[in-house]
This record gives structure tokens, sequence and C-alpha cells, in this order.
């Protein structure tokens, strides 16, 4: 593999190009559930057809995570966030369309348009580390990270005033604009070795990046420090701030408000992290990742609303304070030839498989009430990383001996 060469992240324009490309599919992302949840409310979609919808996407997602890692490992990183962006970008005049006159052609279009998005999740990772060299990543992940923020924060409302003026599936068709910009706005990396012959079995090619990853111990106790984190804190909290900010507090205002605070946490913490090195970068990491707990403990009390909105402001900081040097981590630490499979083993089991975590947590509240399942999950946020940072490669994100 070819040296990337280190050059300022605004001079490097295969960076800037690939910042594009995953801000434009980041939004893009976020925008269909927004937009169909929206549809909703227009009376184009029952709740039981979102639901399907939703479903169907997240399926989509969920196959073609690892299905990408493999072929960001096989072939060019770029060719693969070609091709899946357009293949999201294919499907969604056809999303549109369905909306319109047929659920079933919407619901095979937005499955297709979840496999794109899934796809292009691990090529995208990978691609970073081809175009920006080792000591400008942790920078380039905190400018990649503080894009998708900034979509998550202004984004709503402008789509919700857009779509005062545009019907959905108009909007649902500019989605495809988007994709399409995160398709063709990304340049080629250094590549990756192509071993000669045959290929194995993608399954055997995606078993052999499982094999990569647990090389390194310290990525296998992020991992399941992570999707701890998010099976239980992150989906008891999307299922109880609703109710309790109803219930409790008697106003959506403090729904929105937690939100909107979480998302200004992130981009507090990702402003600081491009620029902060911490000595124990593992151990940082898993602290910021365990200041999650603090939100289900905060809606376990009945406190004043304005504290919940300060644990969610506290939480986004430091989900950022480990999501940046985690991903920087990987891109150092694993091999390039396996970096997207490795990537597609992240994303699949700390995002990809959230639904599951927010599909068993209002049985379990149901079952267990409210403050117990709270307690649990904020138990198991304080506690997952804690017992992450035990490994000793954790301290420093690295199974390398590392100098001070």
């Amino acid at each position: 593999m070819s040296a990337v060469v280190d050059v300022p992240l605004l001079r490097n324009g295969a960076f800037v190009r690939l910042w594009a490309g995953t801000a434009a599919s980041g939004l893009a992302t976020w925008a269909m559930p927004f937009l169909l949840g929206l549809a909703v409310l227009d009376h184009a979609l029952t709740a039981a057809q979102l639901g399907l919808l939703l479903a169907v996407r997240i399926v989509g997602f969920v196959a073609a995570v690892p299905v990408g890692g493999v072929l960001a490992d096989r072939y060019s990183r770029r060719r693969v966030v070609l091709w899946s962006g357009l293949m999201a970008a294919g499907a969604a005049p056809v999303a549109a369309l369905g909306l319109r006159h047929s659920l079933v052609v919407a619901a095979v279009a937005v499955a297709v348009t979840g496999v794109g998005q899934g796809a292009c999740r691990p090529a995208f990772q990978a691609l970073a580390a081809e175009v920006v060299a080792g000591p400008r990543r942790q920078q380039a992940n905190a400018a990649i990270t503080l894009a998708v923020r900034v979509t998550t924060l202004l984004a709503p409302g402008l789509t919700a005033l857009l779509a005062v003026v545009v019907s959905i599936p108009w909007l649902l068709l500019g989605t495809g604009g988007l994709w399409l910009v995160a398709a063709l706005a990304p340049k080629g990396g250094a590549g990756v070795r192509v071993g000669a012959g045959g290929r194995p079995a993608v399954l055997s090619e995606f078993v052999d990046g499982v094999r990569e990853a647990r090389r390194h111990p310290w990525f296998l106790a992020g991992l399941g420090a992570l999707t701890a984190v998010i099976a239980t804190g992150y989906s008891a909290t999307g299922v109880a701030l609703p109710l309790i900010s109803r219930d409790r507090y008697h106003s959506e205002a403090v729904l929105a408000a937690a939100l909107t605070a979480y998302t200004l946490g992130a981009l507090g913490g990702a402003l600081l992290i491009g620029r902060w090195r911490p000595r124990m970068q593992g151990w940082s990491a898993l602290a910021g990742l365990s200041l999650y707990g603090l939100v289900p403990l905060g809606l376990l009390l009945p406190v004043h609303p304005a504290f919940i909105v300060v644990t969610y402001v506290v939480a986004g900081f430091g989900i950022e304070l480990f999501n940046v040097p985690w991903f920087t981590a990987t891109q150092r630490e694993v091999d390039p030839d396996r970096l997207a499979r490795v990537s597609s083993l992240d994303f699949l089991l700390s995002y990809g498989l959230a639904p599951a975590g927010l599909a068993l947590i209002a049985p379990a509240i149901n079952t267990f009430g409210m403050s117990t399942v709270l307690a649990v999950c904020a138990v198991v946020c304080f506690a997952a990383p804690a017992a992450a940072a035990l490994v000793p490669s954790s301290r420093g994100f690295t199974t390398s001996v590392q100098t001070p």
C-alpha cells in the first residue's frame, strides 16, 4: 500500500471530498425516517405502515453491513462507496413513487436504501484511513462527526419548514440527490492489496475479519461496552424520555430540549477531542462512554427538568470523547487489508442491532416497571465501560507497547 502524505486537512482534497460525501450520506440516512414520520402526520402513512418501512430499512442495513465490509476489503473502497450510494440514490424516487401508490413498492425501495446505507458505512471508515495520514486521523474523524452532529441539530427544523411548501415524496426524492453526492464526491485513496488467485466466500472473509478483531483485546472489550450502553441505556432512554416528558413534566419541551442538548454536547465533545490527546486515550474514551449512565439515572430521579437537560449535554459530550478515539484507534491498529471488515463488525453489533434493544425495553418496562429498568440500565452503562477498562490493552486502545 502506498504511503499517505501528511498534509493539513483543508489542503487534503481527497479528505475534503470524503468529508462532503460522508456528510451527505449522514444527512440522507437521517432524513428518511424523519420524512417517513412526517408522512404519518400528513396522513400518507399509518403508524403501522411507518413501523413496517422502518423495520425493512433496518433489515436491509444489518444485512448489508457485513457484506459491505467484505467487499470494501476485497475491492476498491471508493468503488463500494460509489455503488452503495448509487443504489440508495436510485431507490429514492422509487420510494417517493411508492409512497403515493404502493406500500409494497415503497417497502422494497426503503429496504434497498437500507442496503446502500449499510454497505457504505465500513467503506467510508476504511477510506478515511486511506486518504488521511495517521497523525491527522483523530482530527479528521472529529471533523466528520462534527458534520454529522451539525446536520442532526439543524436538519429537523429546516426539513419541517421545507415540508410546508414541498410534498414529502419530493423531499424523499431530494435524499436521492444527497446520495448522489455521497457516491460521487469521495476520491480513491491509496488502495488495498489484492491477492492473487480466487477469493474465498463472503462468509469466510467476514470470519477472517472477526479473527482480526480477536487479535485486539481492547477492540473486543470496547465494542462490548459500546454495545451494552446502546442496547440498554440508549434504548431505555429512547423509550422512557418521551413518556417521562409527558407524564412527569407534562410538556414535550423536555423531550425537545434533551435531544437538542445531547447534540450540542456531542458537538462540544467533538471540538475538544479533535485537538486533545489524552495520555491514556483508551481509559479516557471509556470514561466518556460511561457518562451516558447519567441519563437513565437522571430520568429515574424526581429532579428538575433542567437536570435532565444537563445529563444529556454531558452524555453527548462523553459519547464523542469515545467515538473519535475509537474510530482512530481502529484505523491505526487493525490490519489495513481487514479494516473494513472489522469496522463492519463494529457497526453491526453496536448500531445495527440497536433496534433489538428498543424492541425489548418496552416489554421490560411493562413487566418490571420504569424505575427498575432505568436503574438496571444506569448500572450497565457505568459497569460495562469499567469492565472494558480492566483489559490491559484498553488503556491506550493499542496492542503495541507505547512510549510516553
